[in-house]
């Protein structure tokens, strides 16, 4: 447990926002071909504008059958350098950074895992998918061929919940960027010249529903942003929103509504605006028949945890990953507070995952015994 902690402390004060993964992922791959892994790494890192590729590693088994664990090595972004101290037990920032346990609780957890089986097989081999820019519309995990796994199931550990949760639904999410183009006047002199880019979008935004719309609804404007001095009529201005819902074609619909309600706002001040809306990830409900749940459950429970399903509002690689046709399942795996200053993860939690791991690996070996 000693070896575990030390790595995730040390994971985690390598710096690796999205877009700047290249140390961590050699220091990943110098360790894990250290422990007699084979890894590579594919060629996303163009596609996904990340600063390296997705690796890929493997450790075989004591049988032909295998099991993918994923998690992705970038954090979201943070000045300064990260420093970890452990206070009772419990991992977390020093400073005013985040402590990067999204997704290095997990990273660490499936080294450490390999590292205890790399002198003696696993029951089932291993892979692990260590995904680059998730945190950014999960671009690593879309260009990832998963044609490339030889495993049929797989174990994503990237959810900031308590350890027995299992997901079994998530929503699609729909980004919306409006871009408002008005025409600039002297605010004084001349302001009927003008058309204001700022009160269309403010218009628009009153327009909009927002909030919780339903129980699996969500909408929200997080961005506005225009103009160029107070004494001048704005001939600019971009909001950016997004709707969120575990009904895929409501998701759409509301973002529809969002896209209307900034033509009306356009319309209603003389200004034109430009309106694009794309889907960063597709919602996903997992049936009760699904291999990997009723895997991921097992584990669980062999590791002493009953197993707790799930919706939340939020995606992973799962969604990418399951879109592309790989049978797999998100976990809870501890953390609190992620992408802040007062993310914390408890290392009891880390050496429970590593429980659940190793249970995934022992039903999976009992299962392939069994015929």
């Amino acid at each position: 447990m000693d070896r575990l902690r030390e790595r995730f402390v040390r994971l985690c004060e390598i710096r690796s926002p999205t877009g700047e993964e290249r140390e961590v992922a050699d220091t990943i791959a110098a360790e894990l071909r250290a422990l007699g892994l084979e890894v590579s790494e594919d060629d996303a890192a163009g596609r996904a504008e990340a600063g390296a590729g997705n690796l890929l590693a493997r450790l075989p088994g004591r049988s032909d059958r295998w099991a993918t664990f994923c998690a992705h090595i970038d954090t979201v972004p943070h000045a300064g350098q990260i420093e970890v101290v452990e206070e009772e037990g419990v991992f977390r920032s020093a400073g005013e950074t985040i402590l990067g346990a999204d997704n290095k609780a997990a990273v660490a957890v499936f080294m450490e895992l390999v590292a205890r089986h790399a002198s003696e097989p696993p029951p089932v081999g291993i892979e692990l998918l260590l995904t680059v820019a998730e945190e950014q519309g999960l671009r690593g995990a879309k260009a990832f061929d998963t044609a490339a796994l030889r495993s049929e199931r797989g174990f994503v550990l990237d959810h900031a919940g308590p350890v027995g949760e299992v997901i079994v639904a998530t929503p699609t999410q729909q980004k919306i960027r409006a871009d408002f183009a008005g025409v600039e006047a002297h605010a004084g002199i001349e302001p009927d010249d003008g058309s204001n880019a700022i009160a269309a979008a403010a218009t628009a935004i009153a327009r909009m529903r927002l909030g919780r719309l339903d129980e699996e609804t969500t909408a929200n404007v997080g961005t506005i942003a225009g103009g160029t001095s107070g004494n001048v009529v704005p001939g600019h201005c971009e909001i950016v929103a997004e709707t969120r819902s575990l009904d895929t074609d409501r998701a759409a619909a509301v973002a529809g509504e969002v896209a209307e309600a900034c033509a009306w706002g356009a319309s209603e001040h003389g200004c034109d605006v430009d309106v694009r809306v794309e889907e960063l990830f597709r919602g996903y409900r997992i049936p009760d028949d699904s291999p990997s749940l009723a895997l991921a459950e097992a584990g669980l429970r062999r590791a002493g945890h009953e197993p707790v399903r799930t919706a939340i509002g939020g995606g992973s690689d799962v969604n990418a990953l399951r879109l592309a046709g790989f049978e797999c399942v998100l976990l809870a795996n501890g953390p609190k507070d992620v992408h802040t200053a007062n993310e914390r993860v408890a290392a009891a939690d880390l050496d429970a995952m590593l429980a659940v791991c190793e249970g995934i690996l022992a039903e999976a070996g009992a299962e392939n015994a069994a015929g």
